[in-house]
């Protein structure tokens, strides 16, 4: 039974990772449309991706007080339905301004959703003793992937945005559905959860903070090669325009597998010493293939990123919610700013001093991670045999 427990509430809460990646591809996926759409220029375009993540970071002090009040079962249901809500707004938003208005709305909900689902994993892996967190994580994924197949099914069929958009929602509310009947009820949120009656948010702790900066620099790293891999290949590699888009791809396709497999990873060897040699080899491995340059070390390089940065962000989110709702928020929002920040960095970075020197950060980005994981106090968890796990 304790088993069959663990499975139902394990696949609800994935498939609200599901959701979660399906449901922002699926407008990302669309923006060539919707940019043609509303006339709208490259500088407008970057401004609505902007208005997605700004919304997301500075849900902090809404998500912190809704842990508080409704918990995170509900608050992930909510903020759920309101997602595909926004998903039909945006498929008929009728000019530039509320479309800005939209996407801002969306990034609020995504940050209630990314905090709700991932304080529901932690949740998880509490109450019965097993590791969960990378796997859910993978869920995403493969809502990314699944977003993008279908985008491709329904545009061959019809390049209407709305019937797209719709098709998207009833497989979001099938998922929603999916995930409501096993979410766990009313999920312990650990020892530094404030009072709830208490209004105010409370200073952040300096563990806290560290737990921040862990996240901050590993989503820096997640997003500038997603952001700037492929460039480095044709630019400063010199690969050609078929070879230089499997950056991407490699980052992608190892940090899918590597989260699959990442969870009895952390059963054999814990979260802290996961996330110090998993952020130590990507940091290295990039910065060696940045020193031997050439395709295949350049490749096998950023393998090394996608391979050690699959566990850091399940293993931090898993760290902070042990602190509370406050601190979940707090450092749910500084992955948001890095990964928002991230590519943007780089781009200041290579334009004063070269591609090869912003990649160089990344790397450093990297090894960042390895340092502040040796002073988060990572919780000891007891861990059921490897046999026992579904």
């Amino acid at each position: 039974m304790r088993d069959a427990g663990f499975r139902r509430a394990k696949w609800s809460i994935a498939a609200l990772f599901c959701f979660l990646g399906l449901q922002y591809a699926t407008w990302a996926a669309r923006l060539p449309a919707l940019k043609a759409r509303l006339d709208l220029g490259a500088g407008e375009v970057g401004l609505l991706l902007m208005a997605c993540g700004a919304g997301a970071a500075a849900s902090f002090p809404l998500v912190a007080h809704l842990m508080r009040k409704v918990g995170s079962r509900r608050l992930s249901l909510a903020s759920a339905l309101c997602l595909t809500a926004l998903l039909a707004a945006l498929s008929v938003v009728p000019d530039y301004p509320l479309a800005l208005l939209v996407v801002c709305a969306d990034g609020v909900a995504v940050g209630c959703l990314n905090v709700a689902m991932n304080a529901q994993g932690a949740a998880l892996e509490a109450a019965h003793g097993r590791t969960a967190m990378s796997q859910l994580h993978a869920t995403f994924s493969a809502g990314l992937l699944a977003a993008a197949l279908l985008a491709s099914g329904v545009t061959a069929l019809t390049p209407s945005v709305p019937a797209h958009f719709a098709v998207a929602a009833a497989l979001l509310l099938l998922l929603l559905a999916a995930a409501r009947r096993g979410l766990l009820p009313h999920p312990d949120p650990g020892p530094g959860t404030p009072d709830r009656k208490r209004s105010r948010l409370a200073r952040p702790a300096g563990r806290t903070l560290l737990m921040g900066c862990a996240m901050a620099f590993g989503t820096i790293t997640e997003g500038a090669m997603n952001d700037w891999s492929t460039l480095y290949l044709k630019d400063v590699v010199r690969a050609s325009s078929t070879v230089a888009p499997l950056g991407i791809a490699v980052v992608s396709a190892m940090m899918l597998l590597a989260r699959i497999r990442a969870d009895r990873w952390r059963d054999r060897w814990g979260d802290a010493r996961v996330v110090r040699t998993g952020s130590a080899v990507a940091g290295l491995g990039l910065a060696l293939a940045l020193a031997a340059g050439g395709v295949l070390p350049t490749l096998l390089g950023f393998a090394c990123v996608g391979l050690g940065a699959a566990a850091v962000t399940p293993c931090v989110y898993v760290a902070a919610a042990g602190r509370g709702p406050d601190a979940l928020s707090l450092v749910a929002a500084m992955g948001t700013t890095g990964l928002l920040a991230g590519p943007a960095l780089i781009g200041f970075v290579a334009g004063a001093g070269g591609l090869t020197l912003g990649m160089a950060t990344v790397a450093a980005s990297a090894l960042t991670v390895t340092l502040a994981a040796a002073w988060i106090p990572w919780r000891e968890r007891v861990i059921q045999p490897a046999s026992g796990r579904s």
